[in-house]
């Protein structure tokens, strides 16, 4: 029976396989497009524990959950609650996000932005630049070694940063011999799309020292960053109990505000 990912990646991989654009004249159009903003450098540098706030409408298991959002008014609510950088959705079949959502939150904030995708080809990889993107994500479930490398080269060489996902050492070790120093551990599994909130800090052991790490999906509120702060976390993604909530700007805050009153803070 096919999983919620297997569905995903087949839909993108037919897409790219229709895709006959060549991808020299892509690279040779990104390579003038203006200096991506500095995504890792926001996260490694961020005192105490980054947010990565993220703008999405919608989930394949969860349903909608802000499908009218705005995203500019989104991105300025989450700049003004400290958040470090953004993550936006542009899967539109299973997330309703798209890359027009990229380009009006980055227009509407200084924020560095990650393109947040299933990116199963260069041409993939080329498209986020050119959309404006600063960072591209790289699923380990999603992809082989070869083209684990290829893309994680090509976005190094447009000036991308690279966030990689991992789900278990495994994954964590492909990651690490593709160069990745940005990874992303993923509390929630692909196949299933179950939460494990105790996953990202068993992971912690298992990090080479110089690598950012970064917590994604199960993070409710200051608890939860005060545990991965506490855990050696540098940042967390959050995206559905921020576009569900009220006031994004004051839960940014108060996730930013448990990780600082956390074990070791000043």
């Amino acid at each position: 029976m096919a999983t919620y990912l297997d569905r995903i990646l087949a839909a993108h991989r037919e897409a790219a396989a229709r895709d006959e654009r060549d991808l020299g004249s892509l690279i040779a159009r990104a390579e003038g497009v203006g200096p991506p903003r500095p995504f890792a450098a926001a996260l490694g540098d961020d005192e105490g524990l980054a947010v990565i706030a993220e703008i999405k409408r919608r989930s394949p298991s969860r349903g909608d959950l802000a499908i009218d959002l705005v995203p500019g008014e989104l991105a300025r609510a989450y700049e003004a609650g400290g958040a470090a950088c953004l993550s936006v959705l542009t899967d539109e079949a299973y997330f309703g996000g798209s890359p027009d959502d990229l380009r009006a939150a980055r227009g509407a904030c200084h924020l560095p932005v990650l393109r947040k995708d299933f990116t199963v080809d260069e041409r993939d990889v080329v498209d986020a630049r050119l959309m404006g993107a600063d960072a591209v994500l790289l699923i380990v479930a999603a992809l082989d070694d070869l083209d684990l490398a290829q893309f994680h080269e090509l976005a190094t060489g447009l000036g991308m940063a690279v966030l990689v996902e991992v789900h278990d050492v495994a994954e964590l070790d492909r990651a690490l011999a593709c160069g990745a120093t940005l990874i992303g551990v993923n509390q929630r599994d692909l196949t299933t799309f179950e939460i494990d909130r105790t996953l990202a800090i068993r992971m912690v052991p298992f990090f080479p020292k110089g690598v950012i790490k970064v917590a994604e999906s199960g993070v409710r509120g200051a608890e939860d960053a005060m545990d991965l702060a506490a855990a050696g976390y540098d940042a967390v993604l959050v995206g559905e109990s921020l576009v569900t909530s009220s006031d994004p700007t004051s839960t940014i805050g108060t996730l930013r505000a448990g990780a600082d009153e956390g074990p070791g803070s000043a």
